[in-house]
């Protein structure tokens, strides 16, 4: 079994930054993949970036390539996401999200979830 705590969200204006948190707690973190998601009102929650088991590789949604940076810190059972060049359409709530399939870029494939920060960019 798996926790997971996101921390980081807040109020920033369109081309400011941001760095997330997700502490896991439990067995096995660097035995699953990782990743963040987003949930916007009105729409469906969708994939941001993930990482995978040694953190070598990492993937990304075409709408944030080169905005935002997913990694790890195994020391700490901690995964990030730093977000810059922020957007007003990136205003959502985030989850951080582990699982165990490789690229891990569907809902379906999540393990386990946080209970989500929510992230406002004013424009």
């Amino acid at each position: 079994q798996v926790q997971l705590v996101e921390s980081g969200g807040g109020l920033v204006q369109a081309g400011g930054s941001l760095r997330l948190s997700c502490a896991a707690s439990g067995r096995g973190f660097s035995n699953y993949a990782k990743g963040w998601f987003r949930q916007a009102p009105g729409k469906e929650r969708e994939f941001v970036a993930s990482i995978g088991w040694s953190g070598d590789t990492t993937y990304y949604a075409v709408f944030v390539k080169g905005r935002f940076t997913i990694s790890r810190d195994n020391a700490k059972n901690t995964v990030y996401l730093q977000m810059t060049s922020l957007k007003p359409e990136d205003t959502a709530v985030y989850y951080c999200a582990f699982g165990s399939i490789v690229p891990m870029r569907g809902v379906d494939v999540v393990a386990y979830w946080g209970q989500g920060t929510q992230v406002t960019v004013s424009s």
